[in-house]
């Protein structure tokens, strides 16, 4: 593991529906990224991390799936897929996929067995269970809103969805369903994939019994309970042995709930599961008492300690993920940062600097590498997303947030502000497509996009190129330890790396205000490893303007 390339890689990923459509169905598609290619060679990444593109009928965009070896035809074809393959590995480009094996769609072959009958061969693949008293089976609340379960009258019996009802959960106790995930994976390692990214993976060991949880505070459903279950470890060594072991992969769990504890069992070096984990930890951090529906902002300093946890906790036992966005996400930019357009570009850059200086495999979502920005969606007629509209309609329904203010949560928080089309010049629909995209362009594409970036030598994606760059030139990037300063500081991050001599201090300046920070002496003449503004070489007291970033290094 201590060579493994993945620690080296930067990560980019692809919704595929939103980043290039080539046909003018205003839906994204294989060859759309296929004529992007060279875009993401010039960027420097290492890795495509492309979401679902399965056959799907997209009751929750591609992650609801009906069959594991056949491409959406919105997408196109398999032999699209594979000229995208090869077309990757010429430049250089590894790729991972989606598997999404918590759950399929109630359209996939399996799940129309299953429900046909209590006797059918199928029938315990999925969960089933008899009502309770009247009602379902227990009290969990799906991730979507509403009971996690579903009433099939052919069999006058409830099955399990921790998500939409049209994503029935496998049973993962039937050795017999987990013989068919991991063909289904050799299948595609033997195509040439490079690796996985698994959704919701630890959620696929239930507890035994399926007891009722305590149910939330103003809500007759209760959490799951079903993170990091009893047997979740042993179906992912399993998985190992009989088909990850086998190929020179690349493995990120998405893990909702773990521990950096449990981090250490997914994760460990010694390579008996995966390769890294997604935590949501930092994530989490704006939470209010609706979840994510809040207009609170990240304080830095808890930002700060829990990633320094992340860093600290891990080293030497386990691989550290770093990101700030993802498709779940709204935009970084917007969240952790200011997207003012006096701030957009230096506080972008900041934020990449932040995180790529740590120790991990930094991923870039979709356009955050030209600074895009949250959306302005207006009305829940512009919302696209099946969580949000969801959850305007049990909040505002149960009278606990007005709709003004549950739009407005939306528009800070909610998915769709990642799922906006890649803006790639400034021409009609921002270049995404000929036709009418499936879901609007936000409206600054005229100022930020692809085409504007690649012209300016300041801009955020050329940047983001020297950024991606250093992780192959420096390898205290990649293999020192970190140190948080100043935790208690509540404008700068401020953290070293070290290995053996070399030393790296990173200062990032989160704030619109000029902020001073005495650089320790041991840095008093160490070099600009990289910085976002431009200014002298620093020494003493280094004044920090709005959002600006640096990074010394002692040789």
């Amino acid at each position: 593991m201590k060579n493994a390339w993945w620690k080296r890689a930067v990560v980019y990923q692809i919704y595929p529906r939103s980043f290039m459509d080539s046909n003018g169905d205003g839906i994204g598609d294989l060859r759309g990224i296929i004529s992007r290619l060279d875009y993401l060679k010039e960027l420097g990444v290492d890795v495509v991390w492309l979401s679902p593109v399965y056959q799907s009928p997209n009751d929750d965009n591609g992650y609801d799936i009906s069959d594991y070896r056949a491409i959406m035809e919105e997408f196109g074809t398999m032999e699209d897929f594979d000229e995208m393959l090869s077309g990757m590995h010429e430049r250089g480009i590894r790729l991972v996929m989606d598997l999404v094996v918590n759950h399929t769609s109630d359209e996939h072959a399996w799940f129309v067995e299953s429900r046909s009958g209590v006797d059918n061969p199928y029938r315990d693949y999925y969960i089933w269970r008899e009502g309770k008293d009247g009602r379902e089976p227990n009290n969990w609340e799906s991730c979507f809103s509403g009971s996690a379960w579903e009433y099939d009258g052919t069999t006058d019996m409830y099955y399990l969805h921790l998500f939409s009802k049209k994503q029935p959960d496998l049973n993962w106790d039937n050795p017999k369903v987990r013989q068919e995930v991991f063909d289904m994976m050799d299948w595609w390692c033997r195509k040439g994939i490079d690796g996985f990214r698994m959704d919701v993976i630890s959620l696929i060991s239930k507890k035994p019994g399926l007891p009722d949880g305590e149910p939330v505070p103003g809500s007759e459903y209760a959490d799951h309970g079903c993170a990091n279950g009893p047997r979740v470890h042993e179906y992912l060594r399993e998985m190992n042995q009989k088909v990850l072991s086998r190929y020179d992969l690349m493995t990120v769990g998405e893990c909702a709930g773990v521990t950096t504890r449990e981090a250490e069992k997914y994760a460990s070096l010694d390579g008996t599961e995966l390769n890294m984990v997604f935590q949501f930890e930092h994530v989490d951090l704006d939470n209010g008492p609706y979840g994510k529906w809040t207009d609170r902002r990240v304080d830095l300093r808890d930002l700060k300690q829990m990633m320094d946890k992340w860093q600290t906790k891990l080293a030497g036992k386990a691989w550290n993920s770093l990101f700030l966005g993802n498709h779940d996400q709204p935009r970084c930019v917007s969240r952790f940062g200011n997207d003012d357009p006096r701030y957009r570009v230096s506080c972008a850059k900041m934020l990449a600097t932040c995180l790529h200086m740590m120790q991990g495999t930094p991923y870039v979502y979709q356009g955050d590498e030209i600074g895009m920005t949250n959306c302005p969606f207006e009305t829940l007629d512009d919302i696209r997303d099946i969580e949000s509209i969801n959850a305007f309609h049990k909040y505002t329904g149960s009278g606990q947030i007005s709709p003004e203010d549950m739009m407005r949560y939306i528009r800070l928080r909610g998915r769709d502000n990642s799922r906006t089309p890649m803006q790639w010049d400034d021409g009609p629909q921002a270049g995404f497509t000929t036709g009418q995209p499936w879901i609007m362009v936000n409206p600054n594409y005229k100022e930020i996009n692809v085409k504007k970036e690649l012209t300016d030598p300041d801009s955020v994606f050329h940047y983001y190129r020297k950024l991606i760059a250093l992780r192959k030139q420096e390898d205290i990037i990649t293999e020192g330890s970190c140190q948080l300063l100043e935790p208690d500081h509540e404008k700068l991050y401020i953290y070293t790396r070290t290995l053996d001599t070399e030393k790296l201090l990173v200062i990032c300046n989160f704030s619109e205000d000029e902020t001073v920070y005495e650089i320790p002496a041991e840095f008093s003449h160490a070099r600009v490893l990289i910085r976002n503004l431009p200014g002298d070489q620093p020494e003493g007291t280094l004044r920090l303007r709005p959002y600006e970033a640096v990074v010394l290094k002692t040789e």
